[in-house]
C-alpha cells in the first residue's frame, strides 16, 4: 500500500462517516454515492474521475452535495459532480451579477 492508498481510503472512510453521522446533511441518505463504494469517489493521482461523475449524474441531490463540497470547502474527492480541482476553479471564477450595476456618472456628465 502506497501513501496516496492509505490517504484514499482514510478519506473514502471520513465520507462513510459523514454520511451515515446523526449531523449528516439531510439529503445524504438519497445520495446515489451511499450506495457506491465510497474509493470511486477519491481516485488516486493520476486516475480518472469519471466513474464517480458517472454516478453523479444520475443522483438527485447532485446540486445539494455540490452546494454542501462547496460550502465545507471539501478539498478532495468528486463532490456533485465535480473533482476538487473543478471545484476550485469554479469557486475561483467571478460570478456574473444578474442585472447590470447603474453606472456612476462621469463627472463631467450634466444629470437630466
Amino acid at each position: 500500500m502506497n501513501g496516496h492508498t492509505r490517504y484514499t481510503t482514510a478519506a473514502a472512510d471520513a465520507l462513510t462517516v459523514a454520511l451515515a453521522a446523526h449531523t449528516a446533511p439531510q439529503w445524504h441518505h438519497l445520495a446515489l454515492c451511499a450506495q457506491t463504494d465510497p474509493d470511486a469517489f477519491f481516485p488516486e493521482p493520476g486516475e480518472s474521475a469519471e466513474p464517480a461523475k458517472r454516478v453523479c449524474r444520475g443522483c438527485d441531490v447532485r446540486p445539494a452535495c455540490l452546494t454542501y463540497a462547496l460550502e465545507h470547502n471539501e478539498s478532495h474527492g468528486v463532490w456533485g459532480g465535480l473533482s476538487a480541482p473543478e471545484r476550485r476553479r469554479l469557486v475561483a471564477r467571478p460570478v456574473p451579477l444578474p442585472i447590470p450595476l447603474p453606472r456612476k456618472a462621469d463627472p463631467g456628465e450634466v444629470a437630466a
